[in-house]
């Protein structure tokens, strides 16, 4: 089985991990999933020339270099970060954007320091309201559009890490170094790379990436009135066997993995004649806020032939993964069962 990535554009670069790496709890920093909007940068900045600006609605302005922040409070949190276009080659109906299949997400240790703590240092003004984030990285196209995204003060003050670490190393250069911004239990288009300045302000950020591309509406629909892509949906996904193999009869164990953004996934149930019938999947692995939940399941197969397998995840509130996906103009949020069906032979 092919252990590299599916590129799927090169410039940008938007490659997905293959699905035997998305087997372990930890997914490594050479095959976590790439997605860009713009050039991704040469050589990494000099660190002791870089500084995180902290400005607009706050009552002292903040500039603060790598080792200054790498000299505050640490923090330390697992986070599973998927992009909000992941699985939406497997609708039914074709949306526009890459083709994601299931490799679009990718589960890391970051380490860095809380937003919070800057921006009480910082001080919020009247009126604070939303973080806006702006990285380095060189837009593309003859528009020149800065990849710029902000999130609610809230969010912002309760679960928002910068990141300076990935799984034990310095952020690598493609994944944001030396500063990274991650919402966490958020899609990856919150989670701004190469991050150099964070602006405090009264309402949300009025730009390109927060008005016309991430954004969940219908064709016809202006996208400026859609919902903003935010949180992470409820999800499973089966990581073995894969579509298309054959196997022999006898114990066959199924892999896979449940995440539920900033919820907690509480049970996964796996079925393997087409949903006519469900059974519980065991959890392995560490289970962690943010974090999605590795499970097995163990099909004692007897029977030859061609049969379907697909795996459902319910959450702490009760919630139950969606038998289909709502579909979307470009393609936001598959998490349907049956776009995530796995149909195998068995011999």
């Amino acid at each position: 089985m092919s252990q590299s990535m599916r590129i799927m554009t090169e410039n940008p670069l938007n490659a997905e991990t293959p699905a035997a790496r998305l087997r372990s709890w930890i997914t490594p920093n050479a095959v976590f999933f790439d997605r860009n909007q713009g050039k991704i940068p040469e050589v990494p900045v000099d660190s002791d020339k870089w500084a995180l600006t902290i400005d607009g609605k706050v009552k002292k302005k903040l500039s603060l270099g790598l080792e200054q922040l790498q000299r505050l409070p640490k923090a330390m949190v697992a986070n599973t970060l998927e992009c909000s276009g992941n699985s939406r080659s497997l609708l039914e109906k074709k949306a526009h954007g890459n083709t994601w299949t299931i490799g679009g997400v990718g589960n890391a240790v970051w380490a860095g320091v809380w937003l919070r703590d800057l921006l009480n240092d910082a001080g919020l003004a009247d009126r604070a309201a939303h973080v806006a984030f702006e990285g380095m990285d060189t837009p593309l196209g003859k528009a020149q559009i800065k990849f710029v995204r902000s999130i609610p003060i809230e969010k912002a003050m309760s679960s928002t890490l910068l990141a300076y670490e990935m799984n034990g190393d310095p952020l690598p250069l493609k994944h944001g170094y030396p500063l990274r911004a991650l919402a966490l239990g958020w899609t990856g288009a919150n989670c701004v790379k190469w991050l150099n300045r964070i602006t405090v302000l009264e309402k949300p950020f009025d730009g390109f990436y927060m008005d016309q591309v991430y954004r969940v509406y219908q064709k016809g629909q202006t996208p400026s009135t859609g919902e903003v892509v935010t949180a992470i949906q409820l999800k499973s996904i089966v990581t073995q066997p894969l579509t298309g193999e054959r196997l022999e009869r006898g114990a066959i164990v199924v892999l896979g993995a449940a995440y539920a953004g900033e919820g907690h996934v509480e049970q996964v149930e796996v079925s393997v004649d087409d949903g006519a019938t469900w059974q519980a999947a065991e959890f392995i692995g560490p289970d962690e806020p943010f974090s999605w939940r590795q499970w097995q399941y163990v099909w004692h197969a007897s029977q030859a032939g061609e049969h379907t397998i697909k795996a459902r995840a319910m959450d702490g509130m009760g919630r139950r993964q969606p038998d289909t996906a709502r579909w979307n103009f470009l393609g936001y949020g598959n998490n349907g069962i049956n776009e995530h069906a796995v149909r195998v032979v068995v011999e």
